[in-house]
């Protein structure tokens, strides 16, 4: 069976045609959450602290407020927008780093000399320049170690993770070619996928997709989900129900527990018409309209699409993860749908009826940690100087683009 194959991003379309794989694996409908985070929000303090924001804990935060004010920043993350920004402000004001989270961007490269980005390069070999600055993984690219960006929507991507959480480092995975084939980007995307995850990194922002699974694909993210490595991914702008099986949207519709499946707003508060939507497989929706960021030669712009709202909720998710580092991909995935701020307009579109919203899900980030942390002292009291044998044999412990999957 032929089916078109788009790897899409608002504003451009094409099609490839490619054989479907849908019937070759079982995708989970259902994901997982942790038991623990499910007691902790039973506890009416906790429901309180989510929905007041309030905390008696602030911080010498070493996040300049100004920084959420520069040229470079969108009415998603601006102090003075109260209305429909992620509400950041609060989050930085309580913000502690206990860890350097790397992200990986898997896009169509970035530009290292811009002045929003330069310092938030990381590379996994040698020192970063303009001449080592992340891995370029496309067909018949120029230099390995040179991911440049000619598009600019992964510069513009990285900008909106870098916004959200200024001292994230980057690792640019570049897998996107426009003179190559479908099969071709695809490929260079499991390469990029397969270097992230053996890099393991904290979290993967993948800020595409499209209607066709691939097997490859599915073993590395699932890869992925045994080594606890966050996936945020775009929900897809086809205006479309992906919870609908002919509408699904990959990688966003496997369905591992790791991936979390992002949607778009405007500053309305409404979905976008182009967003894909779901109740039950898009998680929840972001800033995606006329998002100002980060694009080549030092300059700014607007993109539209599912890409940039996801770009915000791997910021939020790497914010949280350099706070909270003891933080499964798991427990991460479900504090920020379970932080979620409630919409009306958003209610029947995704799993949790809302929007991301930064200091509320840092305040149930800090309250489970709290929580897990005095179960462990609770356990080490119970067992000093030993281990809990019963533990230790227990195993429960512990548009731009496009591919298509491989014809025959």
């Amino acid at each position: 069976m032929v089916k078109n194959y788009i790897f899409s991003i608002l504003f451009i379309a094409t099609s490839l045609q490619s054989v479907s794989y849908a019937d070759s694996f079982k995708r989970k409908k259902k994901v997982s959450k942790p038991r623990l985070l499910h007691k902790v929000l039973k506890k009416k303090a906790a429901k309180k602290l989510i929905q007041n924001e309030e905390s008696d804990e602030v911080l010498d935060s070493p996040l300049n407020p100004n920084l959420l004010k520069s040229k470079y920043t969108s009415w998603g993350i601006d102090p003075s927008n109260n209305n429909s920004s992620i509400n950041l402000t609060k989050a930085w004001q309580k913000f502690k780093n206990n860890k350097q989270v790397v992200v990986a961007v898997i896009d169509t490269g970035i530009d290292p000399k811009h002045p929003h980005l330069d310092k938030n390069v990381h590379v996994t070999l040698g020192d970063v320049s303009f001449r080592n600055y992340g891995i370029d993984f496309s067909k018949n690219r120029y230099n390995k170690k040179q991911p440049s960006d000619s598009h600019g929507h992964g510069t513009h991507v990285a900008g909106i993770v870098k916004s959200v959480y200024p001292e994230v480092k980057i690792l640019t995975l570049k897998y996107y070619n426009p003179k190559a084939t479908g099969q071709d980007n695809l490929n260079s995307t499991i390469s990029a996928l397969k270097y992230a995850v053996d890099q393991n990194v904290d979290v993967i922002n993948y800020s595409g997709g499209g209607p066709e699974p691939a097997l490859e694909e599915l073993r590395v993210l699932k890869l992925a989900e045994k080594k606890g490595i966050l996936v945020v991914a775009a929900a897809g702008n086809e205006e479309s129900d992906i919870d609908v099986k002919n509408n699904a949207y990959y990688p966003a519709s496997y369905g591992l527990k790791n991936i979390i499946t992002v949607t778009a707003h405007d500053q309305g508060l409404k979905m976008l018409n182009s967003s894909n939507y779901g109740k039950r497989t898009v998680d929840l929706s972001a800033p995606g309209y006329r998002i100002k960021s980060s694009l080549p030669n030092g300059r700014s712009g607007y993109l539209t699409g599912t890409s940039q709202a996801t770009a915000f909720v791997t910021g939020a998710a790497a914010l949280l993860l350099a706070q909270f580092p003891e933080l499964t991909a798991t427990q991460l995935k479900a504090i920020i749908n379970k932080s979620a701020r409630k919409e009306i307009t958003l209610l029947s579109r995704c799993k949790s009826g809302g929007r991301l919203d930064a200091t509320r899900a840092q305040n149930l980030a800090r309250e489970f940690s709290k929580r897990v942390k005095a179960q462990n002292r609770g356990v080490a009291n119970r067992v000093p100087n030993s281990i809990n044998k019963k533990l230790k044999n227990n195993k429960k412990v512990g548009k731009i683009t496009y591919r298509k999957s491989q014809a025959n």
